[in-house]
C-alpha cells in the first residue's frame, strides 16, 4: 500500500519481498473499512469488493451456556459497514496489480535483504541477500514484527506483554449458511471461530508458553479441548488428524519507541506488533502508510530531503497506536488472562457483556472502534 500511494504521486519505488509468492496461510486476513475507505479514495473499492470475500457485521459470544450478541458493525457509517474477510494473498496481488500500473512503481518477489545500508549515519538503502544493492532517498521497513530494524537493533523497542498465543487451525462448516464471527468460552479455554464460506478459520487461545505442553499431550486432547469449549462444533476427529493442522502465532505486543532515524521509517507491525484481537493489525498499518504518504511523498518527488519530516509520522500515528495497544492491554491481562486461568466452568457472564445485551445500541461502540479505529487517515498526497 505505501508502494502504491508514493508511486502515484511520482516518487520512484522499489518494493522487495522475500518469498517468491503470496501464498501463506493464517496471515491477517480483515479487511475493515477504514481500510475500504482508503481504497475507496483511491478509486479501487468497487474492484476490491468484486474479488471473492465474506462479509461479517456482528461477533456473537457464547459464555456460561449463554449466546449474546457482543459487536455491531450494521450501522457504522460509510458504504461499507462490515468486515471484509479476503485471504491475505488476494489482497496483496490486487494492490500489488494496481500499482503496477504505475511507472514509477516496481515490485521483486523472491527478494530478500540480508541488511541495511548505513553511511555516515545513514539509512542509504538495502544489501540484498544475492549481494546487490538497492541505494535509496528514503528507505520504509514495513516487514512485520520480526522486522530487519529489530533484529539488527536499528531502533529501539518496547516490550509490553502479551498472556496468550493461539493456535491457529481450519474446520470445515456443516451447512453452507452464512455465520460471521463466533466465539465462545469455557473451561479455561477460548475459541474464535471465523466464517470463510465453506470452512471456519478458528483460534484456539491459551496462556502464553504452552504451546508445547499441549502438543506433547497429543492431538486427541486438544480435539477434546476444542469439542468442549464449543458443543456446537460436535465430534472433530475426522477434521483435526495431526499436530500439523494447528500453526501457532506467538502473540506480541510491543513497539518502537522511536519509529525513523536519518533515511529510515518503520511502519505497520515492524513500528508496532499488535495482538491479534479484533484483527486490526494490518488495517492499523495501512493508516500508517497513508500517513507517511501524505508527510513525505510531495517532499520525496519533489527531490528533497525528508529526513527532517520523519519524525511527523510518528507523531501522527504514534498517540492512536498507544491508545490501541492500552485497550488491548488491558483486554488481555484483566479480561482474557483470568478467563484462561479458570479451570471450572464460567457461572455466567461478567456485568460489561449483560450491558451489551440490556442496551443493543451498546454494542456499536466496539464494532464501530474496529470498523474505524481511533484516527482515520484520508488519502492527501
Amino acid at each position: 500500500m505505501a508502494g502504491l500511494l508514493f508511486a502515484r504521486v511520482g516518487v520512484r519505488v522499489q518494493v522487495v519481498e522475500k518469498h517468491g509468492d503470496f501464498l501463506h496461510d493464517f496471515r491477517g486476513d480483515t479487511v475493515h473499512p477504514s481500510t475500504m475507505a482508503v481504497l475507496g479514495q483511491l478509486g479501487l473499492l468497487d474492484a476490491f469488493l468484486a474479488r471473492p470475500h465474506q462479509r461479517l457485521s456482528r461477533a456473537e459470544l457464547r459464555i456460561a451456556g449463554q449466546d449474546m450478541i457482543v459487536g455491531d458493525l450494521s450501522r457504522v457509517p460509510g458504504p461499507t459497514p462490515f468486515v471484509a474477510m479476503v485471504p491475505q494473498w488476494e489482497f496483496l496481488d490486487f494492490l500489488r496489480r494496481e500499482a503496477s500500473r504505475l511507472d514509477t512503481f516496481r515490485m521483486d518477489m523472491a527478494c530478500p535483504v540480508e541488511r541495511l545500508i548505513e553511511e555516515d549515519g545513514r539509512i542509504a538503502g538495502a544489501r540484498l541477500a544475492g549481494g546487490d544493492e538497492i541505494r535509496a532517498g528514503l528507505t520504509i521497513a514495513a516487514d512485520g514484527r520480526r522486522s530487519i530494524v529489530r533484529r539488527d537493533s536499528l531502533l529501539p523497542v518496547k516490550d509490553l506483554g502479551s498472556p496468550i498465543d493461539v493456535f491457529w487451525f481450519e474446520l470445515p462448516k456443516r451447512n453452507g449458511r452464512a455465520a460471521g464471527l463466533k466465539i465462545a468460552v469455557d473451561g479455561g479455554r477460548i475459541l474464535v471461530r471465523v466464517d470463510r464460506g465453506s470452512y471456519w478459520q478458528c483460534a484456539l487461545v491459551f496462556p502464553k508458553g504452552r504451546a508445547d505442553k499441549l502438543k506433547a499431550r497429543g492431538i486427541a486432547a486438544i480435539r477434546t479441548e476444542i469439542e468442549a469449549v464449543d458443543s456446537r462444533l460436535g465430534r472433530l476427529s475426522a477434521d483435526l488428524a495431526s499436530l500439523d493442522d494447528l500453526h501457532l502465532l506467538e502473540v506480541s505486543l510491543d513497539r518502537l519507541t522511536r519509529w525513523h532515524r536519518p533515511g529510515l521509517l518503520a511502519i505497520g507491525d515492524a513500528a508496532h506488533a499488535m495482538s491479534p484481537m479484533g484483527g486490526i493489525g494490518i488495517n492499523l498499518a495501512i493508516q500508517d502508510a497513508v500517513a507517511a504518504a501524505n508527510l513525505l511523498a510531495p517532499a520525496l518527488a519533489g527531490g528533497a530531503d525528508v529526513d527532517a519530516l520523519l519524525h511527523k509520522v510518528q507523531r501522527r500515528r504514534h498517540g492512536s497506536t498507544r491508545l490501541i495497544q492500552l485497550v488491548q492491554k488491558i483486554a488481555q491481562d484483566w479480561v482474557l488472562a483470568p478467563m484462561l486461568g479458570r479451570g471450572k466452568p464460567i457461572s455466567g457472564p461478567p456485568l460489561p457483556l449483560l450491558l451489551l445485551q440490556r442496551f443493543p445500541a451498546l454494542r456499536r461502540i466496539p464494532g464501530r472502534a474496529i470498523a474505524l479505529g481511533i484516527r482515520q487517515e484520508r488519502v492527501a498526497a
